[in-house]
């Protein structure tokens, strides 16, 4: 029993990690009904300039630095890439995302090399046992950061400004453009909150007990990908479901491994993307995803 409920802690921490990520895809969506497959790109941007930086500036700055550098990084990507394609067909905008994940991770990785960079977390690998669970502190400090990120994220979305103007762009674009919503200044935001929240996710997937960061660290954003899919991609509340049914999935799938061996080796990374077309089978668009009607 012990075993289960740090199986099931450890899962909703790495989950709610995995919802920062999704809330980047769906928070892009919601503005462009783009699919924005340099997520991944992004958070690497982010974890590789707190690497960097630790060191000289100290954690706390570098961290500020990177959230506000993966930040641009997401703005820029908005602005001289994706605003020229304003008007095109969202799968050839997908492709084009694709295009830049490479062009920018390869880039990273260049730079990065085959080293394992370190952000200079101030946890260590500190744990801390109550009741016989055993849990590392970083996961304790990554579910209480990503909680209170998302909840300022859905307050804002819901009673600032900002938020009514996404809400509305992702209602109907060309009715928010008449009311003078600027779809321009909406679809920049988005990418710079997905890149500030991916930034963050970037510490939390390479603190304890992950050796740091490395040219892996990217992939973490696929594994949210499924998180993202199966809430429903037009859906924040979707996101946050979704990252948690994640990561608790991989996590007892991970650590019940030897149990499930009739599965196969590696069935921890194959369990969310197979909880993901189970969702899909009984309802495509996602959990709290929107249906669509067509009269025919």
């Amino acid at each position: 029993m012990t075993t289960f409920i740090e199986l099931l802690l450890g899962g909703l921490s790495i989950g709610s990690v995995y919802a920062l990520i999704a809330l980047g895809f769906v928070v892009i969506f919601k503005a462009t009904e783009v699919v924005n497959f340099a997520h991944a790109s992004l958070l690497l941007a982010g974890g590789y300039v707190t690497a960097v930086l630790h060191d000289d500036i100290g954690f706390w700055p570098a961290l500020g630095v990177g959230i506000a550098g993966a930040a641009v990084v997401g703005s820029a990507i908005e602005f001289f890439v994706m605003r020229r394609y304003r008007g095109s067909d969202q799968s050839v905008l997908a492709i084009v995302t694709i295009g830049v994940d490479i062009l920018l991770t390869t880039e990273l990785v260049r730079r990065m090399g085959t080293d394992v960079m370190s952000l200079g977390d101030p946890w260590g690998d500190d744990v801390v046992t109550i009741g016989g669970v055993t849990l590392a502190e970083t996961r304790i400090a990554a579910f209480l950061v990503a909680g209170l990120l998302i909840t300022v994220f859905l307050l804002a979305f819901r009673f600032t400004s900002w938020g009514v103007s996404m809400r509305a762009a992702a209602e109907n674009p060309q009715t928010a453009a008449l009311m003078g919503i600027r779809l321009g200044r909406v679809s920049l935001s988005a990418w710079a909150v997905a890149g500030a929240l991916a930034a963050v996710a970037a510490l939390f997937l390479t603190v304890f007990p992950t050796p740091g960061l490395e040219r892996a660290t990217s992939l973490a954003a696929l594994k949210a990908f499924p998180a993202a899919i199966l809430g429903g991609l037009d859906s924040t509340t979707g996101a946050l479901v979704g990252g948690l049914v994640v990561g608790v999935t991989e996590s007892l799938a991970t650590g019940y491994q030897s149990d499930l061996s009739f599965l196969g080796r590696g069935i921890g990374d194959l369990a969310p993307y197979l909880v993901m077309v189970v969702v899909l089978l009984i309802r495509p668009a996602g959990l709290f995803g929107t249906k669509e009607l067509s009269r025919v």
